[in-house]
């Protein structure tokens, strides 16, 4: 099943950030494979996706962690939580990893 993704207005923020950065041209890249990824199947083993407990969705929804990147010193990923709506994903930040 092919996925809708949704992106609230941080995600939207930082996927443009992201690609107006000359310097983060790779990760912006990896970003959008990810993504890709994401809207094939959520569980795509390059992404490791795994819960995510300090954030909920707006509604107190279950949230994830998609990896964009591994191994790498501020490593992207991707935070989300399925739509209300079936086939459909939210995004709720694209960020890099602390």
């Amino acid at each position: 099943m092919k996925f809708t993704l949704n992106y609230s207005d941080l995600a939207k923020d930082n996927l443009k950030d992201l690609k107006k950065e000359a310097h983060l041209a790779k990760r912006y890249k990896a970003v959008i494979k990810a993504l890709i990824n994401l809207a094939d199947n959520p569980k795509h083993p390059s992404l490791q996706t795994h819960p995510y407990y300090s954030v909920f969705g707006p509604s107190g929804e279950k949230v994830f962690e998609a990896y964009a990147e591994n191994n790498t010193p501020g490593a992207y990923r991707i935070l989300f939580y399925y739509g209300r709506v079936r086939g459909e994903i939210d995004i709720l930040m694209i960020t890099s990893h602390p």
